[in-house]
């Protein structure tokens, strides 16, 4: 939303068991660098991908999927890009097509550089081996082990990121001054999970609690311009941050002496138009250890969190009976969520990846509860002032992303009327264990008895058994 501008039709038609009838494809598979291969589309084993084109004019968002990442067969690469501005679609699918190759490469280089120094300094397979003879290393050396591992990734994201900008600025075919786009990005390495951030898009993580229910946990922080350290190196660039009266929750950057271009997020690719007043294209990276309580991994451009909370998805994901339909239904509610909250507006684009963390039957298993609920979105809707609630509390930011945490003083969201006593109402019935489902459903089924058509039935079916001889009873 905001500065985001907006590959497929939109459609206006209801979520509902139809959507899951049709299988998605698995989409043409691209051989990329060191063998991987290479999706835009469709669904995989592991993966589920879905984009659908808003009411702001062409697609935007972008994404793509590599697997056997660097030749690697047990390594993943997600990426999904959201475009804004005139060419933002332009600069998203340039990103999209180049980025993992230059991650790949640098990923292989800094892998022989390692392999070198661990020779020179005498640590080899040899070495590990009596390590492990030894009962392995104590903790410490774990944990110099593994920020070594993190800071080998750090700098081959980094490095990837910044040589991307660099070339979308040298590149006379795409006008990227006032375009740009962002970034979430993620690489599966065994069970080691690498995230790099750029922007307002999102990845979620969902993780099972003690009693088995689903957890949401967010992986990555939405990079906005109100952000306390965002906004301090901002302005400390002579770029301005503020909101305009028309939408006074949603913070842009401006130029110094300029009401323009006025975009909703802190970094990004492209915009050079403010790349000197505090815009920057360096990713911020996290990393988390999968565990046996982590399902999947949810990636998606704001056009779903902006309508759609961290819960609400991956419940829908959880909920899909074909694993390759998780992203097309997280993208349909969005969609329909739009239409329900925002009327008036245009419907954004929306573009989700599902990377599948368990072997697809153990996961029907932990979700077979789930899956009898939640097809229908008037579900969700129902639910969310309840249960919801709840369980967004049990949300967490890894702790990479912690420092960012911080908002920065700035005026009070405005809110509507309406939202403020739907608020209250949640938190009140937050005290009751037991979900009671929407009222107004229980009188349209209660009052079908009162319509008029319904007691003329009535009424004839009595007569008829009159004239049998059968026994009426009075309605």
């Amino acid at each position: 939303m905001g500065a985001c501008c907006s590959k497929e039709p939109y459609s206006d038609g209801m979520v509902d068991d139809a959507i899951e009838e049709k299988e998605e494809e698995e989409g043409d598979v691209i051989v990329g660098d060191y063998g991987a291969r290479m999706r835009l589309c469709g669904a995989s084993e592991y993966t589920s991908m879905y984009t659908q084109q808003g009411r702001k004019g062409i697609n935007q968002d972008a994404m793509t999927v590599w697997e056997e990442f660097t030749g690697d067969k047990d390594m993943f690469f997600c990426g999904v890009f959201d475009g804004h501005g005139p060419y933002g679609h332009k600069v998203a699918r340039h990103v999209r097509d180049t980025l993992p190759s230059r991650l790949s490469r640098e990923i292989k280089t800094s892998q022989k550089n390692s392999f070198k120094s661990r020779d020179a300094d005498g640590k080899g397979d040899n070495s590990d081996a009596d390590n492990k003879n030894k009962g392995g290393r104590d903790s410490a050396d774990d944990d110099d082990s593994s920020s070594l591992l993190l800071s080998s990734w750090e700098a081959s994201f980094t490095k990837s990121f910044k040589e991307m900008d660099e070339e979308l600025s040298l590149d006379a075919s795409i006008d990227s001054f006032y375009s740009g786009t962002t970034a979430v990005t993620i690489v599966k390495e065994g069970n080691n999970l690498i995230v790099a951030n750029l922007g307002d898009s999102r990845a979620v993580l969902c993780s099972k609690g003690p009693k088995n229910q689903l957890i949401p946990i967010q992986l990555t922080v939405d990079l906005k311009p109100n952000i306390a350290s965002e906004a301090e190196r901002i302005k400390n660039s002579n770029g301005r941050v503020f909101a305009l009266e028309k939408e006074p929750e949603l913070f842009r950057i401006w130029m110094p002496d300029e009401d323009c271009p006025g975009l909703a997020m802190a970094r990004a690719f492209g915009d050079f138009c403010l790349k000197d007043y505090g815009l920057i294209s360096t990713p911020e990276i996290s990393y988390r250890r999968v565990t046996d309580k982590d399902e999947f991994v949810v990636l998606a451009t704001d056009g779903v969190w902006e309508v759609l909370t961290n819960y609400e998805v991956i419940r829908i994901v959880a909920s899909a009976r074909k694993r390759s339909m998780a992203a097309k239904l997280v993208v349909k509610h969005a969609a329909r969520a739009w239409r329900s909250k925002f009327p008036g507006s245009r419907v954004d684009d929306s573009a989700v990846i599902c990377l599948f963390l368990r072997n697809r039957t153990l996961v029907a298993r932990s979700f077979s509860e789930v899956t009898q609920l939640s097809v229908n979105h008037s579900d969700l809707e129902g639910y969310s002032d309840v249960r919801l609630a709840k369980f967004e509390t049990c949300s967490e930011v890894s702790r990479a992303s912690l420092n960012h945490s911080e908002i920065a003083a700035l005026p009070k969201r405005f809110r509507s009327k309406k939202r403020e006593g739907r608020s209250e109402n949640a938190s009140t019935d937050l005290n009751s264990e037991k979900y009671e489902f929407p009222r107004a459903r229980l009188q349209k089924v209660n009052s079908s008895r009162k319509s008029p058509r319904f007691r003329k039935v009535l009424s004839r079916q009595n007569s008829t058994r009159a004239y049998k001889g059968v026994e009426t009873v009075e309605v």
